[in-house]
């Protein structure tokens, strides 16, 4: 993230109401000195310190310690956290994680539902302050409370995904004690939000709303959204996002998306540049901070390859049954994951990264290939200043062709999974880049399995599942972007299918437990079953 694309940083104004993140769904306002909000006269030129309130907690939300990153992925089938010898034991957290088997006191879940609804609260203020005009903000009123409401959207839809009835906070000055809402209820107010902001969005996308939601980001949503409608509802919603989808499509030329010809543009540092992001959440290595992938992955020595300011931790790595299922001609495999020896500028080799990983209770220091996928400079300290890509436009190319192939247009989903795949065989083998209708119609190439020191034992496979060489494409494309934990449901696997030493622990799992803090504070909250 560059300076002149930061809606997050910037002075942000003195004396205003704060919440702590830990206490979200408790509205009581902290007064700090002498002056409270009702004593504070805003002029025009607040907005953007304003508005920004309401975006920065997306930070800690996505890449950081305990994050959105954390749930979506650990509790799947690509990416784990085994104990080291230099510690990630942790209680048992990322095992508990891994394994499917945490309680409603589970660290990832509580941290989560504080950092999104700190979000939710600060988007409320925003709302509120240009509903009521005590901020004036000119002829931009319609189009920034567009905006922020479809940021609220967002926070919802997370807390919607991961804990279903959450209770729906939307009045700022309401002090009661918030009244939990089904996930139905909550899905209906998404689309609802969506669908009658739409038109009053910016369709820009150029360096004034990067970061932001436009017109074309709350359309991915919505999408995102109404390909999960079954999973949330009960009820299909595919065509409704297959038409957001040829929106952005018909769109694209015209605002400017398009794949990036090279995969590894979306990640690299200076990755504000990359034509394929829609929506992402810009960081910053001094002035917005939290990108911290990098040090939970790399081991120690890795500190010496890119000569970097801080030391990593060391921790999450592949996991093996997931890397066997690339074709070793994809390029994504070496763009995402890390492998092999590791040699310092000077061409001396500190650690050598394999694929085996012994056990989730015990691993060596190089076992596991860890994250690469978002480039890593020289020098690097111990936040990167890549933006995170939320939406990117292979996003919504992937969902149209899992709308058609659920709808057997099997021919034109082909074509789409291709147009996003050939990148990745270009440079090598360029036939492989070919999807045909017979490659969509196979199941998955994952060994689903238990695994035993290297042996899959119990083994289920993946040729049973129902458009599993899709998920497949899913999974190679969208590695390591916190995809994976809402596709596995989505497809059936997520409760279902063992992986590594996860063995399936009941349908519940779809969801996290609401926090204990939260249930202790909320007489109004029924916990999830």
């Amino acid at each position: 993230m560059k300076n002149r694309h930061c809606i997050y940083t910037g002075l942000m104004m003195i004396a205003v109401m704060m919440f702590t993140g830990s206490a979200c769904t408790k509205l009581d306002p902290e007064t700090f000195s002498e002056i409270v909000e009702e004593n504070i006269t805003y002029k025009e030129s607040d907005t953007s310190a304003i508005i920004a309130q309401a975006y920065s907690p997306l930070r800690p939300v996505m890449a950081d310690w305990m994050g959105l990153f954390d749930l979506q992925e650990e509790s799947a089938d690509e990416i784990i956290t085994p104990a080291r010898p230099n510690g990630w034991y942790d209680g048992g957290t990322y095992q508990r994680m891994h394994r499917h088997t945490w309680t409603s006191l589970q660290e990832q879940p509580s941290a989560l539902w504080g950092r999104v609804y700190l979000g939710v609260v600060n988007a409320n203020r925003a709302i509120s302050l240009i509903e009521s005009g005590e901020l004036p903000v000119g002829a931009a009123k319609a189009s920034l409370l567009a905006e922020l409401k479809a940021l609220r959207t967002y926070y919802y839809y997370i807390l919607c995904d991961n804990f279903g009835n959450v209770p729906l906070i939307t009045d700022y000055k309401d002090l009661s004690v918030p009244k939990q809402s089904k996930r139905q209820e909550v899905y209906d107010f998404m689309v609802k939000e969506l669908n009658d902001n739409m038109a009053q969005l910016r369709e820009s996308a150029g360096t004034g709303m990067y970061g932001r939601f436009n017109k074309w980001a709350a359309k991915t949503l919505l999408a995102k959204i109404y390909l999960n409608a079954q999973v949330y509802t009960g009820t299909a919603a595919f065509p409704q996002c297959l038409q957001q989808c040829n929106d952005i499509i018909q769109a694209a030329g015209t605002v400017g998306y398009m794949l990036e010809p090279q995969y590894r543009d979306n990640f690299k540092t200076n990755n504000e540049t990359s034509r394929e992001l829609i929506f992402t959440i810009p960081y910053d290595d001094v002035n917005a901070l939290g990108f911290i992938i990098h040090m939970k992955t790399l081991d120690p020595l890795s500190q010496q390859v890119f000569r970097m300011e801080a030391q990593p931790w060391g921790g999450n790595c592949a996991v093996p049954q997931f890397i066997d299922t690339y074709d070793a001609a994809d390029t994504r495999l070496k763009d995402t994951w890390l492998q092999g020896p590791q040699k310092t500028p000077a061409g001396v080799e500190v650690i050598n990264y394999v694929k085996f990983v012994e056990s989730i209770e015990k691993s060596k220091s190089n076992e596991g290939y860890r994250i690469g996928k978002y480039e890593i400079k020289v020098g690097a300290k111990g936040s990167l200043s890549n933006d995170f890509p939320v939406f990117r436009y292979a996003d919504v190319l992937m969902m149209k062709a899992e709308c058609l192939l659920r709808a057997g247009q099997i021919s034109e989903a082909a074509a789409l999974v291709t147009q996003v795949r050939q990148r990745a065989f270009a440079s090598t083998t360029p036939a492989k880049a070919t999807v045909t209708v017979a490659d969509l119609q196979k199941g998955s190439s994952y060994q689903y399995g238990y695994w035993n020191n290297g042996q899959i034992t119990e083994l289920q496979g993946g040729a049973d599942v129902t458009y599993g060489r899709f998920l497949d494409e899913l999974g190679w494309e969208f590695a390591a972007e916190g995809h994976r934990r809402q596709d596995l449901i989505r497809f059936g696997i997520f409760t279902t299918k063992k992986w590594f030493q996860h063995r399936p622990n009941g349908d519940n799992r779809k969801l996290f437990f609401i926090p204990q803090e939260e249930m202790n504070k909320n007489p109004n909250l029924v916990q999830n079953p």
